[in-house]
This record gives structure tokens, C-alpha cells and sequence, in this order.
């Protein structure tokens, strides 16, 4: 059996505290699941800022693999993990701050421990995300929420998103730089200086060369595209929708890019959509809209938000089958040596 524990660097003879068992390390059983999370919220900076975690994770079993997930508190990690479960044969239930166990597969997802901010913890991950939400758009969610469904002053708001930023900008931000995906949510480029944040950019920002995983394609592999499919088969509303593919530099590295602009009016026609995209790792025909269908009262299913979280979500089980699949041919002693 595998199992990894969580140190703080503050001591490393101190473990995390699990509560669902009085050991320190996390074991990893038949067809299960264990997302990991703490606290996500850092309001105290002198008392969450001087924290850093090791993990370490034994090698005996090869059916468990290890996924990081970053991101900004309120941008979406929820319920991208409530995706990633349904996609594993799951229930979509958002997951807690103590350890989880759903079915049915054995994945660690690290989320609220800056997975890719220490070198040591990026080395233990097989694949990496990070959801990105620009300030303007978190500006405009936020001011949306507070405002309108809280009361809040914009003065207020704006007090508590400055707080945000000395630890946001140290331990957060720089993490997307080492992330093998990234969803990035932007303000529309379809109506000019929009500030309502209500439509949408998002791009799949996918880095090339990343074992076990191959970057999702609109039309032709490699080639800049620009394709707007609201017609006969995509009904549009104002105002319509816009995709993008193309090769890009992204941090320093190399990358594809799968862009939507806009917004579905009908969920059912996403198939058209879906019929033009390549490498998505279905296991049949119409699985993603299959997926945006089942959840489509989750935040982000009428747009790229919802439909790039369940194509990677797809993706993470595509790599955990090639990833079990290789280690089983490879005795352990023979990958050591």
C-alpha cells in the first residue's frame, strides 16, 4: 500500500493533523479516492505566510497517483473538484477540509497547500492545474456578490481585495508558471469595455511536452484557428461566441491554447462543439456534453469555465489509466534501478 505523509517545514518532526486516523500517513485503499485540503483561507498573513508543507508518498502501491491544484480563494476549486469526481464515476460533492475518500480510483489531489510553490512537493505531483481568474473578472464577481447579495460597500470590497494581494502575489501567482494546465477566465473581448463580467473569455492553456498527456486541439493540430460556430447547429445569443487554437509561449514554455469566448444558450447543442475538438480522452462520443448536461446547475457551465474543467477532468483520468498501466509493467525495483 502507498501512502504519503504531510510535514510543516515549521517542524518536521510535527505532522498535519489527519483526522480520519490517528497515523500520519495517508494510505490510499482499493478504488478510492483521497482529496486532501486545508483552510483555504490566509486572512492572517503573519500566521499563514511563515507555512510550508512537505509530502512524501512511498512507492509500494502503483495504482495511486498524485494531482496539484491551485488557486485564488473564490476562483473555482470547488467546484472543479466536484468535475473531476463525476467524471471518476463519483458523487459531485464538493470536497471538505479534512481528508475525503470517494470512488472510485486512488488519486491525492493536494489543494490549499501551494502545491507548486516548494520544489519538493512540485516533484512529487504527476500532473498539475491552476485555475487563473484575472482581477478584473474576480473584481467584477466580487463586487456582483458583495454588493448586490451582501450589502457591502465598494469600499469595503475594495479594502478586502487589497488585504489579498501581498500574499496572493507571493505564494499563489507564481505557482501557474510550473502548472502543466492552466484555466485562465478573462473578460469578453465580444463587447467592448465590458465591466459587467457576466460573458466570459477562457482560455486552456496546455504545456507541451508533458508525459502521459496530450494537449486537447480544435481542427488541425498545431495550426491558429479562429472559429466562430454559432449557425445552423450552435444557437448564439448576443453576443455570440468565439473560439481560438493556436501554438503560444506561456511563462517560458511551450503551449497550446483552446480559447471560447461567450456563452451556450442550449447545453445540448455543445455536441457540435465537442464533434470539432481532438485528444479530449473521452471514452465515447459526447461525453463532454454528457458531463455539462448531468451538471448543468454547476457555476461556469454555460461557459469555457465549465467546459475547460471537464476536459481536463477527463484528461487527469486518462493519464491515471496510462500512469497505472505503465507501472504495472514496470517492476518497482526495476523503475528504482
Amino acid at each position: 500500500m502507498a501512502a504519503c505523509t504531510v510535514y510543516s517545514t515549521q517542524s518536521l518532526r510535527t505532522n498535519i493533523s489527519i483526522p480520519t486516523s490517528s497515523k500520519t500517513n495517508v494510505g490510499f485503499h482499493q478504488k478510492q479516492v483521497l482529496f486532501f485540503t486545508t483552510n483555504k483561507s490566509h486572512n492572517n498573513r503573519r500566521t499563514n505566510s511563515n507555512k510550508r508543507y512537505l509530502i512524501t508518498c512511498g512507492a509500494g502501491d502503483s495504482q495511486t497517483i498524485v494531482i496539484g491544484l491551485a488557486a485564488d480563494s473564490g476562483c473555482g476549486k470547488s467546484t472543479f473538484m466536484r468535475r473531476l469526481t463525476s467524471v471518476f464515476g463519483g458523487a459531485a460533492e464538493p470536497p471538505k477540509d479534512a481528508p475525503e475518500l470517494i470512488k472510485p480510483p486512488k488519486i491525492l489531489v493536494i489543494e490549499g497547500l501551494h502545491p507548486m510553490y516548494d520544489s519538493r512537493v512540485r516533484e512529487l505531483l504527476d500532473f498539475s492545474i491552476y485555475l487563473d481568474i484575472s482581477n478584473e473578472v474576480k473584481f467584477a464577481w466580487k463586487i456582483q456578490r458583495d454588493m448586490a447579495e451582501r450589502g457591502h460597500s465598494l469600499e469595503s470590497i475594495k479594502a478586502s481585495i487589497e488585504a489579498r494581494k501581498p500574499d496572493f502575489e507571493a505564494y499563489i501567482d507564481p505557482q501557474k508558471q510550473f502548472a502543466d494546465a492552466v484555466i485562465e477566465v478573462l473578460p469578453t473581448q465580444l463587447i467592448p469595455d465590458d465591466n459587467e463580467g457576466k460573458i466570459l473569455r477562457v482560455r486552456l492553456i496546455q504545456k507541451e511536452g508533458v508525459k502521459y498527456f496530450s494537449p486537447v486541439y480544435l481542427f488541425d493540430e498545431g495550426s491558429t484557428i479562429s472559429w466562430i460556430p454559432c449557425g445552423r447547429k450552435l444557437t448564439c445569443s448576443y453576443p455570440g461566441i468565439k473560439f481560438f487554437y493556436g501554438p503560444e509561449t506561456y511563462k517560458g514554455n511551450e503551449v497550446s491554447v483552446v480559447e471560447m469566448d461567450g456563452q451556450f444558450d442550449r447545453l445540448d447543442e455543445l455536441i457540435y462543439v465537442e464533434s470539432h475538438l481532438s485528444n479530449l480522452s473521452s471514452k465515447f462520443y459526447g461525453e463532454v456534453t454528457q458531463q455539462m448536461l448531468k451538471h448543468a446547475d454547476f457555476p461556469g457551465s454555460n461557459n469555457g469555465t465549465g467546459l475547460f474543467q471537464t476536459i481536463v477532468g477527463l484528461k487527469i483520468r486518462d493519464l491515471f489509466e496510462q500512469i497505472v498501466a505503465s507501472r504495472a509493467e514496470t517492476p518497482v525495483g526495476a523503475a528504482k534501478a
